[in-house]
């Protein structure tokens, strides 16, 4: 049950410490997360790791998110790179913070084919007041090659009390 000040970053942390343990359990956080954050499930990601200022998730390629040319689109990869930017800064954010996305960058640097590992680390930042702060994710195929990096600017602030 929620608590009433908890946050979306509490529930996440949470719900990763008590399942990822569990046989299935990442499985079963990456679905929970899909019904937070219904556009995220599109993608049916997997989270891997999810711990203070680093983050992975694997994106199987599926039909549902190739593009006409038999490769990832390239929307799947940004939703993708978001996704892992903000699990690796909101898994650090203290309960009085929240972030928003307010930019993302995206380059990509070659076909996105198989599975896909996307990984992002990043120092939690001191808030005094609101700030922009990148976090660079950077998406690889199942041989090591990058495929895209993607930098996601987000508002980091205090969150406000109900």
């Amino acid at each position: 049950m929620a608590r009433i000040n908890e946050t979306p970053g509490d529930r996440l942390k949470s719900m990763w410490s008590t399942l990822s343990p569990l046989p299935g359990g990442r499985w079963i956080f990456s679905r929970l997360l899909g019904l937070m954050v219904p556009y995220t499930n599109s993608i049916r990601s997997t989270v891997l790791e999810f711990e203070p200022g680093h983050a992975r998730v694997l994106m199987r390629d599926r039909r549902r998110v190739r593009n006409h040319l038999r490769s990832v689109h390239a929307i799947a990869l940004a939703n993708v790179g978001e996704l892992v930017t903000g699990l690796s800064l909101i898994s650090g954010l203290g309960s009085d913070l929240r972030a928003i996305l307010t930019g993302l960058d995206i380059r990509y640097t070659k076909k996105a084919r198989g599975p896909l590992v996307a990984e992002a680390m990043c120092t939690i930042p001191e808030v005094v007041d609101s700030i922009d702060h990148p976090v660079e994710a950077t998406i690889r195929d199942e041989d090591g090659d990058v495929v895209a990096i993607v930098t996601a600017r987000w508002r980091v602030g205090r969150a406000r009390s109900c």
